[in-house]
């Protein structure tokens, strides 16, 4: 009876623990203050680690931005996101250059979301995770958590 009652709990709990990624307790803090001072500091397992280090190498354009950073700092980043990286089974390729929002992951959950809310100037871009995800910064990404109001014609 036990064991029954243990798996049915697990049978609950896993879906709202995978809908949740919070930064890793060893998280550098030149990540959060290099990567987290333009935007949110994405966890790393949101990228495989074939992604995360084609977007460290390609910094000096990071999305029309040049966002070097010195060299044990980058080292460190790298090394960081490498070890924490998503599995490529289900997070799936970001493309090139490498985007959360071109990942199979995030296309799945994102794919009954209409294309006016990409549009709102409130959301500006698929990557603005915390328009939506109030819990973002804290690694909380579920779907009964989005609090974004119906958009007026």
């Amino acid at each position: 009876m036990k064991r029954i009652a243990l798996t049915l709990l697990l049978g609950i709990a896993l879906p709202a623990m995978a809908d949740r990624m919070p930064l890793p307790a060893n998280t550098p803090a030149s990540f959060k203050n290099e990567c987290g001072s333009c935007h949110l500091a994405f966890p790393p397992a949101m990228l495989t680690a074939n992604d995360w280090q084609r977007t460290v190498a390609g910094l000096k354009d990071h999305f029309g931005t040049d966002a070097t950073v010195d060299g044990p700092a980058q080292q460190e980043i790298s090394n960081f996101l490498q070890r924490n990286a998503g599995n490529a089974g289900k997070v799936g390729a970001g493309g090139e250059p490498p985007r959360i929002t071109q990942t199979d992951r995030f296309v799945r959950k994102h794919r009954e979301v209409a294309p006016k809310y990409w549009k709102d100037p409130r959301i500006k871009s698929a990557a603005n995770c915390e328009a939506c995800h109030q819990g973002a910064a804290d690694g909380r990404y579920s779907e009964h958590e989005i609090a974004i109001r119906e958009l007026r014609r």
